[in-house]
């Protein structure tokens, strides 16, 4: 998930993020990131993971031997940086560790095996977010040119990502204690 369309030149995408400029949305987007894992989950019989190689190596692994083995659809989302990020690709592994550690990009698999045994089918390999978002977007052209454009609108598309957040690791730290 390189969170834009990067085949033709890096234009917004529903993957793409709160306060991102993007080709076609310079002025950053207002609308918060498809939750592409959250509508696979949803389904109930498909294995999913949501991964950063740089993050976490062994959650990395484990997704995929998880989702190999799995009897079903699979489907790994990894956080893939991307030129249109506007970083030195070469900080890559770096930037996904605190993408991860941030709750930016939270780290789980959901195996639906483990439903059928009792207990939870999502698995939060996440901890609480302990990294300020800020320190991520800053590092990125693609919230930089957001704030060089409008300061405010830009601390104001921060803090509504923030709360996007916020409430994206409560919902799945529910869903992670919930048992079939």
């Amino acid at each position: 998930d390189t969170e834009v369309y990067s085949n033709t030149g890096g234009q917004q995408s529903k993957a793409t993020p709160t306060a991102a400029a993007a080709k076609f949305a310079v002025a950053g987007k207002t609308g918060g990131k498809k939750d592409l894992g959250l509508m696979a989950m949803a389904y109930g019989h498909v294995y999913v993971a949501q991964v950063a190689f740089g993050a976490k190596d062994s959650q990395t692994l484990k997704a995929f031997q998880e989702a190999e083995s799995y009897p079903g659809p699979s489907v790994i989302i990894a956080y893939s940086h991307c030129i249109a990020h506007g970083y030195d690709l070469v900080h890559g592994l770096e930037h996904q560790k605190l993408a991860a550690e941030s709750g930016y990009w939270p780290l789980f698999r959901f195996d639906p095996r483990r439903g059928a045994n009792g207990d939870s089918p999502l698995m939060l390999d996440s901890a609480d977010p302990r990294a300020a978002v800020e320190a991520l977007l800053a590092a990125e052209t693609r919230f930089q040119l957001t704030d060089k454009h409008d300061h405010a609108r830009y601390t104001e598309l921060v803090h509504q990502m923030e709360h996007q957040i916020k409430h994206r690791f409560a919902l799945y730290h529910e869903l992670a204690h919930v048992h079939d």
